[in-house]
Order: structure tokens, then C-alpha cells, then sequence
């Protein structure tokens, strides 16, 4: 055999090797028999690849721990779906992988390629989160947050020009809006009667909110009033900048985790977020400046 090839199927037996057990010991923490038994027939694919590839390499090879560690941690701060999804990623490049190899001479790996995409595919998607139920919620929070307070920061920064005095009114106004839509979000949820908890609903609306509104409004209260002018900007203007750069990592952030756990375009849906987020801070300087003006602030 090819030197070349050997190399390639040994790095694609050791990718094997990882994802089992990845698989496994995800399929160990699952309290829910419907989702470990899923893993668990996972996992048992992944062996079997990994075997056959050992019988063609003559070797056997041991998991990347690393890699391991790193996708069980993803389980941990993101869930269970979205640590899955982003092992499925790199199985659809092995498909690719398995195909090529096929072609160069390599018997026996169109099976495999095709149970990459298809049959675990199948499996990964009868995975059941309760989290991903009230993403719903979450995005409710986080998006009112965003667009309302970065819009509602940006006009008072140019209607009074003082860190202090935006950062109290933000925080006042942030805290008080996300025990509203918390509570909305409770009452809304209850009134339709879906298997949602209301209590969950609501509190998931509630966090997203508070949490969003932390990150927006910290600018302002880190930076200093008196601090020197910086690229032509005063530093309350500074402290918007940064506040609107930190609402678009929010939203790129937020986007791509939907669009692996939910298998979503992650372009289009930032695309949507950040351009509502712009207009309607455009929007709000000009309402800041035009009353700064009326108000001969």
C-alpha cells in the first residue's frame, strides 16, 4: 500500500477512534435511556469503522484524549446536541475522505462514507434536548435586549454625553424590561398550552435578557470619563463603540451556536440580526442628537 494512503487511513482511524469514544462516555453521563442508547449504537459504529480500517492498516492506534476532553466540555457548556453536531461536522469531511480513497483503489469504504451520512446522520437526529426546546425564549430575550437597549444606549450617549448617567439609566431600564419579558414570556407560554414549562419559559427569557444587558452596558462603567480622546472619539462615544461591537458578537455568537444545534444558515440569520441591530442604533443617534439639540443639552 501507498505510504500516502496508509497515513491517510491511519489518521482516519484514529478520528474513529476519538469520536467512539467521545460517544461512549457521553452515552455514560445521559440519564435519559432514549438518548444514551442512541450514543451507545454511535459509539458501536464508530468501533466497527475504526476495526475495519485496522485491518487494512495493520495497526492499532489509541484516541486523541485532547480532542476527547474538548468535546466533552462542549457537552458540558453547551449541550449534549450542539457537542454532536459539531462531531458530525467533521464526519462529513471523513465521508469526503472515505470516498476519495475509494476511488484511489481502496476497497470497502463507500460503506462506510455512506453510513457517515446517512445512517448516523438519522440517529444524531432523534436525539431529544429538553434545553433546545426554549431556545424559542432565549432568542426572544436576547434579541428585544439588543435591539432595544443598544438603541436606547445610543440615544441617551448623544442626549447627555455623561458614562455615569447612561450606564444608571441603561442599567435601570435593562433590569426592568427583563422581568418584563420574563413575565410575558411566563404568561404567553401558559396561555398557549404547549408541553413548555411556563416556568422555564420565562425565566429563559428573563437570563438572556439580564445577561445581554450586563455585556452592553459594562463599556460604560470600565471606561474612564476622563480618559483621552481615541481615533477622534470622545470616550462616552468610545464606550457606545464598544457596546455595539460587543451586541454584534453577541449576535454572531448566539447565530452559530443555531445554526449547529438546529442545522441553520448561520450568514443569513447574523445577516438579519446585525442589520436590525444597526438601523435601529442609527435610528436612536439621530433621535439623541436631534432632542440633545431641542433641549439645548
Amino acid at each position: 500500500m501507498d505510504e500516502k494512503i496508509r497515513a491517510r487511513l491511519l489518521s482516519l482511524q484514529r478520528m474513529e477512534a476519538t469520536e467512539a469514544m467521545v460517544y461512549r462516555r457521553l452515552a455514560a453521563r445521559q440519564k435519559d435511556p432514549h438518548n444514551r442508547g442512541i450514543l451507545e449504537r454511535i459509539a458501536a459504529d464508530e468501533e466497527r469503522h475504526e476495526s475495519i480500517l485496522a485491518g487494512k492498516t495493520g495497526e492499532q492506534v489509541k484516541p486523541q484524549m485532547s480532542r476527547v476532553r474538548y468535546h466533552l466540555r462542549l457537552a458540558r457548556l453547551f449541550g449534549l446536541t450542539f457537542a454532536v453536531k459539531m462531531l458530525e461536522r467533521v464526519e462529513k469531511d471523513a465521508a469526503s475522505e472515505y470516498r476519495e480513497l475509494e476511488a484511489a483503489g481502496v476497497e470497502g469504504l463507500a460503506q462506510l462514507a455512506e453510513e457517515e451520512d446517512a445512517h448516523e446522520l438519522a440517529l444524531i437526529g432523534m436525539l431529544q434536548e429538553g434545553k433546545l426546546q426554549y431556545i424559542g425564549s432565549v432568542v426572544l430575550g436576547l434579541s428585544d435586549a439588543l435591539v432595544e437597549l443598544t438603541g436606547a444606549l445610543a440615544g441617551l450617549t448623544f442626549a447627555f454625553g455623561n458614562m455615569q448617567m447612561v450606564a444608571l439609566a441603561g442599567l435601570i431600564m435593562g433590569i426592568a424590561a427583563a422581568f418584563s419579558m420574563g413575565a410575558s414570556e411566563f404568561l404567553s407560554t401558559r396561555a398557549e398550552g404547549d408541553e413548555r414549562s411556563p416556568v422555564k419559559a420565562g425565566f429563559f427569557t428573563w437570563i438572556a435578557y439580564l445577561l445581554t444587558v450586563a455585556v452592553l452596558v459594562t463599556p460604560f462603567l470600565l471606561l474612564d470619563p476622563n480618559g483621552p480622546v481615541q481615533f477622534g472619539l470622545e470616550p462616552h462615544v468610545q464606550a457606545l463603540a464598544l457596546t455595539f461591537i460587543s451586541g454584534l458578537l453577541i449576535v454572531a455568537v448566539f447565530n452559530y451556536y443555531i445554526s449547529v444545534a438546529q442545522d441553520q444558515p448561520f450568514k443569513q440569520r447574523f445577516a438579519e440580526m446585525a442589520g436590525i441591530l444597526t438601523v435601529v442604533s442609527l435610528i436612536s443617534f439621530g433621535i439623541g442628537i436631534l432632542l440633545r439639540n431641542w433641549f439645548a443639552l
